[in-house]
């Protein structure tokens, strides 16, 4: 079995590896931190666009040291995983000190980027570098917590931005939040434990606490306190804007979105949501009209 699931290491150069290393696939995920100026309708605002987008670039520098620290504690076990034995640092490709030293430049550059923007950001930059550490560290053997945390990391995105942008932060936005990130990490441990079968537990322990069936409830319920808690936004946010349709009609796109990717999550496809994102030609289109559709009702 363990023949059939591991690959070969890719043979790559040392400053790819150090890129690769880094992550910059994940970096889509840190475009979170725009979503609260945008629904706040200030992100056109230049001021308000330059500290998001400083937000932004310190996300993506404290991210990729979690990476990296995350590559380092791991590399026994992902050299023996079907597709993290390309790592990088699993593949001998970039040497473990070498690795800890890019960890504590980014850790420390990115709070610095953090500190450019306001205190406010840093503390929720600073939390984010914390629980993601802790995470790599032991909670990740913690059933329950390492899907709290997992989820975190979207909610303090999604909250850097609006601490960034210096907005406030509504009731429906965090209710959407919170369960939005409970979704997408229970369909990832559930896409995972599918991916890997009887090799689950022994990869990641966590996955040998849960069933596919409790990993299905998670879903369920997530999903729909999901769905159901934005299409109260939407009807709420039409009627504070004079009854413009344009929020209610988002929930077609946005349904059919949420749809499509707890489909392709069951067939055992969303272990890496970026990657289902980025390649789902069906999400991107529904993704490109929901916010299309946001936008008219917000700018218009």
């Amino acid at each position: 079995m363990a023949e059939q699931l591991t690959k070969t290491p890719e043979k790559t150069s040392l400053p790819v590896g150090m890129l690769k290393a880094c992550r910059p696939k994940q970096w889509p995920k840190n475009v979170l931190v725009f979503v609260a100026p945008a629904a706040a309708g200030v992100i056109t605002d230049p001021y308000r666009l330059k500290l998001t987008v400083i937000g932004f670039i310190a996300f993506c520098m404290v991210s990729s040291a979690t990476y990296l620290l995350n590559d380092i504690l791991d590399v026994e076990s992902d050299r023996q995983h079907p597709t993290k034995c390309n790592r990088p640092i699993a593949a001998g490709v970039v040497p473990i000190p070498l690795g800890i030293a890019m960890a504590v430049v980014l850790f420390v550059g990115g709070l610095g980027v953090a500190w450019l923007d306001n205190p406010q950001i840093t503390m929720v930059v600073a939390l984010y570098a914390v629980l993601t550490t802790s995470y790599s560290l032991f909670l990740k053997t913690i059933p329950i917590l390492d899907l709290v945390i997992l989820s975190a990391g979207f909610i303090l995105r999604l909250l850097g931005g609006a601490f960034a942008a210096e907005v406030d932060v509504s009731d429906w936005f965090l209710i959407i939040s919170l369960f939005g990130s409970l979704f997408i990490a229970s369909a990832k441990r559930f896409a995972e434990k599918k991916e890997l079968g009887d090799r689950a537990a022994e990869l990641r322990p966590t996955l040998g606490a849960y069933s596919l069936e409790y990993l299905g409830f998670l879903r369920a319920v997530s999903v729909s306190a999901l769905v159901i808690s934005y299409c109260l936004w939407a009807v709420e946010q039409a009627d504070l804007t004079n009854a413009s349709p344009w929020a209610q009609i988002s929930i077609i796109p946005f349904l059919i979105a949420v749809l499509q990717y707890a489909l392709l999550v069951d067939q055992g496809k969303g272990s890496a949501p970026e990657d289902v994102i980025l390649h789902d030609r069906l999400m991107q289109v529904m993704g490109v009209i929901w916010v299309a559709l946001l936008a008219i009702g917000i700018y218009r």
